[in-house]
Formats: structure tokens, C-alpha cells, sequence
């Protein structure tokens, strides 16, 4: 009997434990006489400390950052370009001319020694259609960041959510398992009592005590696993290790509100779904990057201005020196009309538009399965909450009577530890059917794209 218990009882604590995704293997660091403080939150709390604290929600506002400036950038396009020039020349060989002058030749060197020039040149593009798509496309880009900032935001409440739920059915594992070890103690004390006024034989007194030292472990194990869910909670709100936090409630505070959730009506509709929007701005994307290279057949305009000062002189005095000033303006008009590597950029960036086509089909036929699934792990969790709820009363009351019978002496002690593993089993399964439920619903709410909480 000792051994069915504790296989029944690992059974229960490996489902408390490794229910998690992905179980946070490191050290609390805790030492036992910490006296630190511990903050009281609930789920909401928790939320809002990740959202604000944790590095990947960090991460993701820095890209916004980042897109909005390559915005700007693009923006900046549009204005004109001042830019200041200056040149020096020396002349190292003057051009040597020879002319006849009656009949006899003389040799002239033409040319000055020293050149200088010294202005401003503007530029300003009149009409650019590369600018402008490339404008469009980093307003899109700016969209598709922010987007995945809320993708980011959407998984980060996913994920505390359900590590808190995850600390919750921890706790209360640890409860139900204490109550089972208060119980297996109280029972070894009545069994031990009634072995000294002869009414029991030894082996009921060995077989009571074995009870007692066989769930001791049980208890351990899911003190650990308390710490190892908190750990996992702290490290997804982006506190320290040693930070100490106590959660509020129990799952079972959450049985009368899932039940009015599942009266109440629910779209189903994917439109705020984020792994779609990204699809779809994506989409948007290869269609104005299909548009910005089609500016390569184009024509483009753009204005010049500029304003130089000249100087000539065959000596280094520069205040001696004679500038002479003189500006021109224009306008450079540039006819693309021929090359080759245009077209196949074209027919690539059409063949993207049609996989990513493909590619939004099958993802809404996958999340709609990821509803099918959620839905039905809801409804099961409602008909189980409702199922493992009588059973605890049935399990409460065959526990009171294997206690009564076998203190009369018309009972066994196998019945009184089949009673109290009966009674164990019922706690434990009724918190993990809740804590079913409500990992469901927040695994819908991530399709959904929505952001409301249960409080």
C-alpha cells in the first residue's frame, strides 16, 4: 500500500512540477535567514512589473526607437544638401606657347602659379520617386515594430500568467500535501495510542508510521517546487533572485469567475491576432518594395545651386590677392534605360508576395486548430472542476468513515490509507483541472491577440 501512495503522490508532484514550459534549472540563493520583505502581488501586478522591467519588453521599444529614426532618416531625403567647398592648385608646368613674330619665334608660358576656389553647393531633389517609396516603406517598417513590440507584450503576459497560475498550483499542491502529512501524523498518534492499550497489533502501528515518513519526502519536494515556480515568476518579471514576492489567492478563488466566463459570449475572431498583422505588413512591405524598384525605370530630377569665389596669383600674398565671385544654377534630369538586373529583382520580389500568400493561409488554418484545442481544453476543464469537486466531498466523507470504522475496530488500516490517498488525489487533481482551464484561456487570449486579464 506504502508503494502505490508513492507512486500516486510522485505522479501528482511531477505534474505540479514539469506542467511549466520549460522549468528554470538554477539556484534560489535564498539563505535561511533572509529577512527581507516580501511584495504582495497579484497576477495584475505581476503583468504590469514584467511589461515595465523585463529585458526581451525592453528590447523590443528600443526597435520601435530604432525604425522611427531610419524614418527620419528617410525623411531627411527630401531636404537640400549645403555643402562648403575649397580647392588649391599649384601649377608645376605652365603650357608653353610659341609664336612668330616677322619671321622669328618667341616662346610664351601661359597659366598662373596659384589657383584657388571657395563656395557652397546645394543640391535638392525636385522629383525622386525612390525617395518616396523608400519613405512608405519605412513608415510600414515603423507599423511592423510596433507590432512586434506588442507581439512581445502579448508573450510576456502569456507567460507570466501561466507561471503564475504555475506558482499558485504549487502552492496549493504543497498545501494539500502538508494537510496529507498533518493527517498520516494524526492518524500514526490515534494508531499509537490504541498499540499501547493493546487494541491494534504492531503492524498496523509500523504500517502508520511508514505512512507518516513515506510522504515527508512528497512534502519536500513540493516545497521545492514552490521556490522553483517563484524563481521562474521572479526571472519573467525581471526581479533579482533574492527578491522576495508572496502571490494572493489560490486557484480555487478563480472556479466562480471561469464559470461566468464560460457563460459569456466570446469572439473567436483572429483580427487582432499579431502573428497575422505581422503577415500582413510584411505583405505590405514586398508590395512597396515591388514599387520602389520599379523606380528604376524612372526618370528622376534634381536642382543644383552654387556660389564660388576664384583667385589667380603667381605669389603667396594672400592678402594681395583679387577674388572674383560667380554662382550657377541648374537642373540635371537623369532618363534610366537599360539594366538587366532590374528585372529579375522584380520577378523575386513576386514570387515573396506569393509565398507569404501561402504561408497567411496555412498559419490562420494552424491558429484556428490552436482555438479548436483551447476551446475544447475549456470545456473539459469546466465539466472536470465541476467532477473533482464532488469528488473531494465524497473523499472528505469515505475518509471519516474508514476513521470511525477502524476505531471501532470494524475497520483496516489499509482502508484508513486508501481513504487518506483517495482524499489526497481528489485535492490535487480538482487544482490541476482549474489550473488546466485557466492556462487554456490564456493560451486563447495569445491567439486572440487579447490583452484582458483575469484580476
Amino acid at each position: 500500500m506504502t508503494r502505490i501512495f508513492n507512486r500516486k503522490m510522485w505522479g501528482f508532484m511531477a505534474m505540479t512540477l514539469l506542467c511549466t514550459q520549460g522549468a528554470v534549472a538554477m539556484e534560489t540563493g535564498d539563505s535561511p535567514g533572509t529577512n527581507r520583505e516580501a511584495i504582495r502581488i497579484n497576477l495584475s501586478q505581476a503583468i504590469d512589473i514584467a511589461l515595465s522591467d523585463n529585458p526581451v519588453i525592453k528590447v523590443a521599444d528600443r526597435e520601435i526607437a530604432l525604425k522611427k529614426e531610419s524614418n527620419r532618416e528617410a525623411y531627411a531625403g527630401l531636404f537640400p544638401d549645403i555643402s562648403a567647398t575649397g580647392g588649391y592648385s599649384r601649377t608645376l608646368k605652365k603650357q608653353t606657347v610659341v609664336m612668330e613674330f616677322g619671321g622669328e619665334s618667341q616662346t610664351i608660358q601661359m597659366g598662373i602659379d596659384n589657383s584657388y576656389n571657395g563656395g557652397f553647393v546645394v543640391s535638392l531633389p525636385v522629383f525622386a520617386p525612390a525617395l518616396y517609396k523608400s519613405i512608405r516603406l519605412t513608415q510600414t517598417d515603423v507599423t511592423l515594430a510596433v507590432e512586434k513590440s506588442r507581439a512581445s507584450r502579448l508573450d510576456m503576459i502569456n507567460q507570466v500568467t501561466k507561471a503564475y497560475y504555475q506558482l499558485l498550483l504549487a502552492q496549493d499542491g504543497y498545501e494539500v500535501l502538508q494537510q496529507s502529512f498533518r493527517q498520516a501524523e494524526a492518524n500514526f498518534d490515534v494508531v499509537n495510542e490504541m498499540y499501547r492499550q493493546g487494541m491494534v497489533s504492531e503492524y498496523d502501528k509500523i504500517r502508520s508510521e511508514v505512512q507518516v515518513r513515506s510522504l515527508k519526502p512528497n512534502v519536500v519536494s513540493a516545497e521545492n517546487g514552490v521556490k522553483l515556480a517563484k524563481l521562474q515568476l521572479k526571472v519573467l518579471m525581471g526581479l533579482e533572485k533574492d527578491a522576495e514576492i508572496e502571490v494572493e489567492g489560490n486557484l480555487k478563488d478563480y472556479e466562480t469567475e471561469l464559470f461566468a466566463r464560460e457563460t459569456a459570449d466570446r469572439s473567436l475572431s483572429l483580427e487582432n491576432n499579431s502573428e497575422l498583422k505581422q503577415i500582413d505588413l510584411n505583405a505590405e512591405m514586398l508590395f512597396l518594395n515591388r514599387k520602389l524598384q520599379e523606380t528604376n525605370f524612372m526618370p528622376t530630377v534634381s536642382a543644383s545651386f552654387n556660389y564660388i569665389y576664384t583667385s589667380l596669383s603667381n605669389h603667396f600674398r594672400i592678402r594681395d590677392y583679387n577674388w572674383f565671385p560667380y554662382s550657377t544654377a541648374g537642373l540635371t534630369l537623369t532618363v534610366p534605360l537599360f539594366r538587366a538586373s532590374n528585372f529579375p529583382k522584380l520577378r523575386k520580389t513576386q514570387i515573396q508576395i506569393q509565398q507569404l500568400e501561402e504561408t497567411r493561409l496555412n498559419t490562420e488554418r494552424m491558429l484556428q486548430m490552436q482555438i479548436a484545442g483551447c476551446l475544447n481544453s475549456m470545456s473539459a476543464g469546466t465539466e472536470q472542476i465541476a467532477s473533482n469537486r464532488e469528488s473531494i466531498l465524497q473523499a472528505e466523507k469515505g475518509r471519516l468513515i474508514a476513521q470511525k470504522r477502524y476505531e471501532v475496530g470494524k475497520g483496516t488500516i489499509i482502508e484508513l490509507n486508501d481513504s487518506e490517498v483517495a482524499l489526497t488525489q481528489a485535492r490535487l487533481v480538482y487544482n490541476q483541472s482549474i489550473y488546466d482551464y485557466l492556462t487554456a484561456k490564456a493560451d486563447l487570449d495569445k491567439v486572440l491577440g487579447s490583452e484582458e486579464r483575469i484580476k
